[in-house]
């Protein structure tokens, strides 16, 4: 199937609520700070103005956006897009206690070994903890490598805990070439309704400044989200993937 097919399926996902899509507490894995905001914000917010805010886990620290700076080197750029994440977040309405991160090295997300299956016990904790019945993850064709390490950290942890529904959202699989082929069947899924949350979900994607060229200086080949990505992302709704 080529990618420009898979999304005209995408876009023609029946609506649904929120109970329909995702009941109960839902667990959020983001692998960026950003990612949250730009696959999920509507949803985040959604889920909170229902009353039950979900749990987003940040996988990796975000260090690696601007590789070329002197002024921000890693630690410090890791540091202040966690502090992103958390304004983020806060937009969306999110308790700040709700926001989680596990703090692996930007592109050096595990999908195999010992380090993965550290992060499947600690995901395993984080769903008994918050009674988590759905996990939102990365589309599997996000092409990133950290996007794909979390999407295999969702199937896996549907193995450990086999009661699970999980969710994919799509974020850089939207910018793919359209003849692009891909290995895979029609999807299902559902569209969820955000208009009511697009000014909050533009506002927290906007909370990750240094994402947005506003921040590090000192790089001009740095990272800087591009508008063909976040006008195919603030729409006024969000896509979810039955994985």
């Amino acid at each position: 199937m080529k990618i420009e097919e898979m999304l005209r399926y995408f876009s023609s996902f029946p609506f649904a609520s929120l109970d329909e899509i995702a009941p109960g507490t839902s667990l959020v894995l983001s692998p960026h700070p950003d990612d949250e905001s730009l696959g999920c914000g509507g949803f985040i917010a959604s889920a909170v103005s229902e009353g039950r805010p979900p749990v987003v886990v940040i996988v990796s620290d975000g260090s690696a956006s601007h590789p070329g700076s002197v002024s921000w080197p890693p630690q410090r750029l890791a540091q202040c897009r966690q502090e992103e994440s958390r304004d983020a977040v806060s937009v969306l309405g999110l308790p700040s206690d709700r926001l989680l991160f596990l703090g692996f090295r930007d592109t050096a997300v595990p999908s195999e070994g010992k380090m993965l299956d550290g992060a499947l016990q600690q995901l395993a904790g984080i769903v008994r903890r918050y009674d988590c019945s759905t996990v939102l993850v990365p589309w599997r064709y996000d092409p990133h490598c950290d996007h794909e390490a979390v999407w295999v950290m969702g199937q896996k942890l549907k193995a450990l805990l086999p009661d699970l529904r999980i969710l994919a959202y799509p974020v850089w699989g939207l910018t793919l070439p359209p003849d692009m082929e891909i290995d895979e069947p029609v999807p299902t899924g559902w569209r969820l309704d955000v208009r009511d949350f697009l000014d909050r979900k533009r506002d927290a994607v906007d909370a990750h400044r240094s994402q947005r060229g506003l921040v590090v200086e000192d790089d001009p080949e740095g990272f800087v989200l591009p508008e063909h990505l976040l006008g195919k992302i603030i729409q006024p709704y969000e896509i979810f993937i039955a994985s």
